[in-house]
């Protein structure tokens, strides 16, 4: 194995016996040595660099204080997996080992990642949520008030356990309420997308659909470990409740259990059955209350009239009586009817004395003489219309021959300027033209080359270029015979080789004890069990 990498043997000198390998034959054979060796194994160590390819494939290093160990989570698996591999965590990975020869590396492909314990899940906790909180996630500023009486609501939980019987049960006993349940799977893989899509999907129900859009959301479970819980540690399921539009109230767990969701919901219960009382309030109370406000609003009602009535009759003593307010305005009234007949009489006398001197000045004589006045300038100004007429018709005509003479020149360049971009316009498109021949030849020559490169890959790959390699298609019958049980019962058999066919006579059936070597057919070499080198 070892003279496989020395210099080739000097001419003249006996060739050795060890059998030589191709680059490709020995990776081949170091792939399989590994894959067969290590099929399945269980890698605890440190995630070193990650990196996420366009493709979707992960790459990351799992390393300890003396080896680092390339590592590959194909796409699809990288979708299913509950925990993705974040540096600096320390994981325990589950896969097989193989070689990538282009790089004469190996690497091990993994199935499944899940945390060294309950440290490393804590350690990844509070990473995640530093990061969060960093962003801006879990801002009292951002969280919204929770209604005081809600007429739908939205449960996110599984219909199986107490969880949902519980709540249902201490909503009817509260105050009814339409509640509209999304089931969800609340620990294992699916948990995290489950729950975020039921608080997506509830935020995306439009407002008198046919299905109600809840005025609150409660997402709910039980108690567990920290492994049960960790789906609600999930980022997407804390992106999904801080972009809730809808009031959320989380739920999860005990009192003293605590996850991200709970920071970034709008209110946190210590265990589903206080949610339900945070979510509505007691009807028996409430009824009480209304009672109460109400004896008081009539109490109030009526002390608050009576008040205003001794208050109203208080400012009514202060007022003077009716009779004294009239009495001067009665007197005056009285006086100036006195008055009014002779101060008629003495406007009359002064409006006829005007009317008189007004018509001393309108004589017969100076209205002749205005009217004859006036026919004199009318008669002046008709005389003078026509010249006035003919000097504004010359002005006209003179105006109108110089706009015509102006128009006329635009005109004249107007199509000038046509003219010129009419040429343009045909050389663009002549050389259009014969760009628009030049690439399509082109193309179409560049079609004839790869039409004739395929043809030419076609022939490769074709099984005719494998006869040539020293292969052979045996038929019997018309039919492609790959065994020799087939082959046997066989009267004849057709050999198809890259330069022609033979036809060979029948097969003998060779003893399972001792087989006879058969004589070579034509054209064929004899092989190991007689029958020669047909495949």
């Amino acid at each position: 194995m070892s003279d496989l990498f020395e210099d080739p043997e000097p001419r003249g000198e006996p060739r050795r016996n060890e059998p030589e390998f191709t680059v490709s034959e020995l990776s081949g054979a170091v792939k399989r040595s590994i894959e067969g060796g290590f099929s399945h194994v269980r890698v605890r160590g440190e995630v070193g660099r990650v990196v996420v390819a366009r493709t979707g494939h992960v790459y990351f290093d799992l390393k300890d204080d003396k080896s680092t160990l390339a590592s590959i989570c194909w796409k699809g698996t990288a979708s299913r997996l509950t925990v993705m591999p974040e540096e600096g965590m320390e994981v325990v990975a589950t896969g097989r080992l193989t070689t990538f020869a282009q790089q004469s590396k190996y690497q091990m492909v993994v199935e499944d990642v899940a945390p060294a314990g309950v440290g490393a899940l804590m350690a990844m906790l509070e990473k995640r949520r530093a990061q969060l909180q960093a962003e801006g996630l879990f801002d009292p500023a951002r969280k919204k008030p929770i209604p005081f009486l809600p007429e739908v609501i939205g449960v996110v939980t599984s219909l199986q356990g107490a969880v949902i019987r519980d709540i249902l049960h201490r909503l009817r006993d509260r105050f009814p309420r339409h509640v509209l349940i999304w089931p969800v799977a609340v620990q294992g893989k699916d948990c995290a997308p489950q729950v975020a899509a039921a608080i997506r999907g509830f935020n995306a129900l439009s407002a008198g659909g046919p299905i109600p859009r809840p005025d609150l959301l409660i997402v709910a479970r039980g108690g567990g470990s920290i492994e049960d819980l960790w789906g609600f540690n999930e980022e997407e399921v804390v992106r999904a409740a801080a972009a809730s539009r809808i009031p959320l109230i989380s739920a999860v767990g005990h009192e003293t259990d605590t996850t991200l969701i709970d920071f970034a919901s709008d209110r946190r219960a210590p265990t589903p059955t206080a949610a339900a009382e945070m979510a509505v309030p007691v009807r028996l109370e409430l009824l009480a209350a209304v009672d109460g406000q109400g004896a008081r609003l009539m109490r109030a009602t009526g002390q608050g009239v009576v008040l205003r009535g001794q208050r109203l009759r208080d400012l009514a003593r202060a007022l003077p009586r009716p009779e004294a307010l009239l009495a001067g305005p009665s007197q005056r009234l009285d006086l100036w009817s006195h008055r009014l007949p002779a101060a008629l009489r003495a406007l009359a006398a002064r409006r006829r004395a005007g009317f008189e001197r007004a018509g001393v000045r309108l004589q017969p004589a100076l209205l002749s003489r205005f009217l004859i006045h006036e026919r004199r300038m009318a008669e002046d100004r008709a005389a003078r219309l026509p010249g006035l007429l003919g000097q504004g018709l010359t002005r006209r005509r003179e105006n109108l021959g110089r706009l015509s003479l102006a128009l006329e020149a635009g005109f004249r360049r107007s199509l000038a300027d046509n003219a010129r971009m009419t040429a343009r316009g045909r050389e663009r498109l002549a050389v259009l033209s014969t760009r628009l021949d030049t690439g399509v030849a082109q193309r179409l020559e560049g079609v004839k080359i790869r039409l004739e490169a395929l043809e030419r890959l076609r022939q490769t790959l074709g099984y005719r270029e494998t006869l040539r390699r020293g292969y052979v298609v045996v038929r019997a019958e018309g039919q492609v015979v790959t065994s020799r049980m087939a082959a046997e019962p066989a009267p004849a058999l057709e050999l198809e080789f890259h330069d022609g066919t033979l036809i060979v006579g029948p097969v003998l059936p060779a003893s399972p004890k001792r087989r006879k070597k058969a004589p070579p057919a034509a054209g064929g070499s004899e092989g190991e069990d007689g029958q020669g080198t047909l495949l």
